[in-house]
C-alpha cells in the first residue's frame, strides 16, 4: 500500500459556520474516513479550514475530488501531497484539536504570519509544513 498525505485549505462558504454545523462535519468525516481507512486532523479559525488526510492514495485523491466539489468550501488549496513512511495522525480519523488565535500565535515560526491577520487560506508549503509539524508533536496531542 502507499502511503500520503494531502494537505490542503480553504475557506468556509458560510462565515457564519456554527459549532453546531462543524461538528456534523466532523461527525460525518470521522464516518466516512473510518470506513475508509483514512486518517487525520482539521483545524478550523477564522472562517478557514487547514486539513490533513493520510491513507491509501487513491483513496485520499477521492475525497480531495469530493471535498473540492463540497459547496461548503472555497479557495480551496491543494498544499502538500507527498508519500509518507507513517501516519502522523494514526489515532484520529479525523482529529479536530480545537484552536484559537491565540495558540496559532505561539507556534514557532509561525507567530509572524499569524500576528499579520493571515489565515490558512494563505499558508504556502514552508508554512504548512511548521503548522503540520506543531500539530503533530505539540501540546494539543493529550
Amino acid at each position: 500500500m502507499s502511503l500520503i498525505h494531502c494537505i490542503y485549505s480553504s475557506a468556509a462558504a458560510d462565515t457564519n459556520l456554527s459549532k453546531e454545523a462543524l461538528d456534523e462535519i466532523l461527525q460525518q468525516s470521522r464516518t466516512n474516513n473510518a470506513k475508509a481507512g483514512i486518517t487525520g486532523m482539521l483545524l478550523y479559525e477564522g472562517g478557514t479550514f487547514f486539513q490533513v488526510l493520510e491513507g491509501e492514495e487513491s483513496i485520499v485523491e477521492s475525497i480531495y475530488e469530493k471535498i473540492e466539489k463540497d459547496p461548503r468550501h472555497e479557495r480551496i488549496t491543494k498544499l502538500i501531497v507527498e508519500p509518507i513512511a507513517e501516519r502522523a495522525f494514526g489515532e484520529w480519523s479525523m482529529g479536530y484539536p480545537r484552536v484559537s488565535k491565540k495558540d496559532l500565535l505561539d507556534i514557532d515560526g509561525l507567530n509572524d504570519f499569524f500576528s499579520k491577520g493571515n489565515s490558512f487560506v494563505e499558508l504556502e508549503e514552508g508554512r504548512a509544513k511548521l503548522l503540520l509539524k506543531a500539530f503533530h508533536k505539540g501540546k494539543w496531542r493529550v
